[in-house]
């Protein structure tokens, strides 16, 4: 590991214990700082109303006022998941509904990037919409460097990932394919024990500077893209306790695998690219049938270059 990570280790890696809440909201009041939190969902009924719940009640009572705004954008489901989140009270947008001038397109990332356009605080806080056993901490641990340090810009949560009961066995494409190319090709963000991990918070101000992949590779890229933007002194983790969700399928996992490093890849060399499909076998009565999938391609431009988003905000 290089030294500079080592120093960045011990100078930028936290728990969520660090900084009591207490501490969090006098900070908050003393410069002025909005905060929003926004869940990405897509048919997540059995797991998002508990997490907006949770949420709404730990951080937005008129006791502790650390979240100003709450937004679940809803990316077409077909269970109840609008419904859920509504009823637990959280704004709920669909996706189609954010700058209809531009189609949507299908994936994690552009919920995200969408989501800019319908929040309107500084500091932006992401949050998944499958975790199970949720605590407030997965918010106020990674916004809390944000509203009591200046110079750190983007926060990402660390955590322990059982997968069923076998603990640290979570996260199979972070081991096999984000970490060794992190290591590998920008060895400064070696430091981050879960740089795929769909909980991070960030200054409005530089998320509106950021390219949004549109789908699984949005983490590693707004990882990448932040270094190179910031500084990795201005890059910190949070470690939050435990992440317990809904685990994907190995065919699935290589789907998301084939975007992360298409995105890598991307970031690398903006000249010659891999070819954005990726065959997979399933075995069926006939024997081993392929199955080809289109890799996630598309990257959508800073917000901050989006019409109706500087209209928005010279208002």
């Amino acid at each position: 590991m290089l030294e500079e990570v080592e120093r960045w280790l011990a100078r930028r890696s936290w728990s969520a214990t660090d900084r009591p809440l207490d501490q969090l909201l006098a900070a908050k009041r003393g410069a002025g700082t909005t905060v929003s939190v926004v869940l990405p969902a897509l048919d997540e009924e059995a797991t998002v109303g508990a997490i907006v719940a949770t949420i709404r009640r730990e951080l937005m009572s008129d006791a502790v006022p650390l979240v100003d705004e709450l937004v679940v954008v809803d990316s077409g489901s077909t269970d109840r998941t609008a419904e859920v989140a509504a009823a637990a009270g959280a704004r709920v947008v669909h996706r189609d509904e954010i700058l209809p001038r531009l189609p949507a397109l299908p994936g994690k990332g552009e919920v995200l990037w969408r989501s800019l356009l319908v929040t309107t605080g500084d500091v932006v806080c992401f949050v998944d919409a499958d975790l199970k056993d949720f605590s407030a901490d997965f918010v106020s641990g990674i916004v809390g460097p944000l509203l009591t340090d200046p110079d750190v810009r983007f926060v990402k949560a660390m955590y322990d990932r059982p997968l069923g009961e076998a603990p640290g066995q979570g996260g199979r494409v972070t081991e096999l394919v984000a970490r060794p190319l992190l290591n590998l090709h920008w060895p400064r963000l070696a430091g981050f024990v879960q740089p795929l991990g769909g909980e991070y918070a960030a200054r409005r101000e530089l998320l509106e500077r950021l390219p949004f992949p549109v789908g699984y590779g949005v983490e590693l890229g707004l990882l990448v893209d932040a270094l190179h933007t910031v500084g990795l002194d201005a890059l910190a983790q949070v470690d939050v306790g435990v992440r317990r969700h809904r685990h994907q399928d190995g065919r699935a996992l290589g789907r998301m695998a084939a975007a992360i490093y298409r995105t890598a890849q991307l970031r690398l060399a903006r000249g010659h690219l891999v070819r954005p499909v990726l065959t997979q076998f399933e075995r069926t009565e006939e024997g081993f049938v392929p199955r080809t999938y289109a890799v996630d391609t598309e990257e959508r431009p800073p917000m901050a270059e989006i019409p109706e988003y500087a209209q928005r905000h010279a208002a």
